[in-house]
């Protein structure tokens, strides 16, 4: 998955990743020139008094460090600026995608752990993007030449890379493994983490109210103790990664002095060789050390790969038919035809056998006990989610033969928990329609019942309203969300318990209001209330996901034992009230 997901995003940056190849070739073939200039000015210049070698050999030195610089910081700025480039595209990649999912494929993995894939794994992979660029690259050709550099210097210490090299592999790869699976593990706990503090910031008030700061203190405590000690114990392995590093250099500097201090003695090698040699060890283990470190980030971007391909490979089940269809004409008339909708997984149906007609112009309420399947009818005509049988027909079509977008435009549905985004009243407003001017937010204000309380604001339409809009009551909310709603100006209205947090004189001056705006659409409401449908043209009773009765308020208090037992019920409350 990590080549697949590298190879994919990383296509539209050829141009960069030849140049690094490149930049990096010369600063490495540049580093490995240096050590044997350097043996040189101790052989021929210091050794025999020659200041003039030692000043020309000198100058070329520096001209080679300068190219070496020079080829270094442009090979790092190409990296810097293909792995960052591959890290936006990623995440803009896995924004639009998850966008695009139902709510069913969200629910499955989770929005806590969507937020990290989309943030700390597109990190940790992108992360790797950038050390290949000036790591990966460089560690291979200055392994090699360090090689080849040092078997030209003297051939009997190179015996001593037989031993060093295994060793050092060896002695990190061994660390490593054990750390690769408290990766593993430490993605996941940073999942539960995201989770946990998403869930006490969006429950705040509950968790106060109940007064369980307490117990939800020491839920997150557990998870923040579980991937501190999961951190802890991949900084122990790495605190003992580094000392057995520099063991192994140390060790293996002494031993090439050592052993070629008596070489030097018997005249086999010179100093300057010897000096040269010593360079060339450094930078041959130096790169061993820089691979290795390379292969324990790469399980772990391959575990945030295979996350992150994850939700990419997740085929949404709502979407455009390949050959969308688009209405004759723009009616307005909603049938729903023997609809029947199963959750995945569930061994019943929670809708069964659905059947019935909307016009424009017409209320047609539902109602039922909770449970019975009213939201879920609601989010199916919203095209939310697709029948498992029957149909739902929208101006003479098929839903599922159009054209998301174009039939998300036809619909205007206020949810049944009204939820509103940071910014102000007008942004919000305008989410229903962008081009709207403000004598029209003002006009679906004053329809929503809203217009008083937000002239009532400090900045009117350009008040702040904070995210989720937990800065003003619900009823509030409910009236923004209608509004909202109004301004899309849609062909079919699904009001979804929308009135639940208006006081009864507000929801009848709502819903008269209502009436001349909605005119020419057809309204679906969901309620609760029974004083919230009675002036509904069509009633539809739904118990255990069928529909148990229909008709008017007069004609089902006449018929329907079910709508009499809850007209009865609130009837009951309202007295005891």
């Amino acid at each position: 998955m990590l080549w697949k997901l590298l190879k994919k995003y990383m296509a539209p940056y050829r141009v960069e990743i030849f140049a690094i190849l490149a930049l990096q070739l010369i600063s490495v073939t540049m580093a490995l020139e240096l050590p044997t200039l350097n043996g040189e000015i101790i052989d021929k210049g210091v050794s025999v008094g020659d200041t003039g070698f030692i000043l020309s050999t000198g100058a070329l030195m520096l001209v080679i460090t300068a190219i070496q610089i020079v080829s270094s910081f442009a090979g790092v700025y190409f990296g810097a600026k293909a792995a960052m480039s591959f890290g936006r595209d990623l995440r803009a990649a896995v924004f639009h995608h998850v966008g695009e999912l139902s709510g069913q494929e969200v629910g499955k993995i989770g929005a806590p752990s969507l937020i990290t894939r989309t943030t700390n794994d597109v990190q940790q992979v992108q992360m790797l993007v950038m050390l290949s660029a000036t790591m990966m690259v460089t560690a291979p050709i200055i392994c090699i030449g360090g090689i080849v550099k040092g078997v030209r210097e003297d051939l009997q210490l190179s015996k001593l890379l037989l031993v060093c090299i295994p060793l050092l592999a060896g002695t990190l790869g061994f660390i490593i493994a054990r750390m690769v699976p408290k990766f593993r593990k430490q993605q996941v706990a940073l999942d539960g983490i995201n989770r946990i503090l998403r869930e006490q910031i969006m429950g705040m008030r509950v968790v106060r109210a109940f007064v369980r700061e307490p117990v939800e203190a020491q839920r997150f405590e557990s998870s923040n103790d579980a991937l501190t000690t999961l951190a802890l114990q991949i900084g122990r392995l790495g605190a003992v990664m580094w000392p057995s590093v520099l063991a192994i250099f140390n060790t293996s500097s002494v031993a090439v002095l050592w052993f070629g201090a008596s070489r030097v003695a018997t005249g086999s090698l010179a100093v300057g060789s010897l000096m040269a040699y010593l360079s060339y060890l450094m930078q041959i283990l130096m790169s061993v050390m820089m691979a290795t470190f390379l292969t324990m980030l790469i399980p772990r971007a391959a575990v945030c790969a295979d996350r992150i391909m994850e939700v990419l490979n997740m085929k949404p089940s709502v979407s455009s038919p390949v050959h969308s269809k688009a209405p004759t004409a723009l009616t307005s008339i909603l049938d729903v035809k023997n609809l029947v909708y199963k959750y995945p997984g569930a061994e019943a149906p929670v809708l069964s056998d659905i059947s019935f007609t909307a016009t424009p112009g017409t209320t047609t309420a539902i109602i039922g006990s909770t449970g019975a399947g009213k939201t879920t009818l609601l989010e199916i005509i919203a095209r939310l989610g697709d029948p498992t049988e029957g149909s739902v027909v929208v101006d003479g079509l098929d839903t599922r033969e159009r054209e998301l977008e174009e039939y998300w435009a036809r619909v205007g549905m206020v949810p049944q928990r009204a939820y509103l985004f940071s910014g102000t009243v007008a942004s919000n407003l305008r989410f229903g329609n962008p081009d709207a001017t403000d004598e029209q937010l003002w006009a679906a204000l004053e329809v929503a019942q809203g217009k008083d309380f937000v002239e009532a604001m400090p900045e009117k339409l350009e008040s702040t309203i904070a995210q989720g809009g937990t800065n003003v009551s619900g009823g509030q909310r409910q009236r923004l969300a209608i509004a909202r709603a109004l301004l899309r100006e849609p062909g079919v209205f699904l009001f979804d318990d929308s009135f639940s947090a208006l006081d009864l004189a507000t929801e009848a001056r709502l819903r008269k209001a209502l009436k001349p705006r909605t005119a020419n659409a057809t309204v679906i409401v969901v309620a609760q209330r029974v004083a919230s449908i009675v002036d509904a043209d069509q009633i539809l009773v739904i118990d255990g996901g069928k529909i148990v009765g229909r008709g008017t308020h007069a004609e089902l208090l006449q018929s329907n034992p079910t709508y009499i037992e809850i007209v009865t019920s609130q009837e009951e409350t309202k007295e005891a009230a």
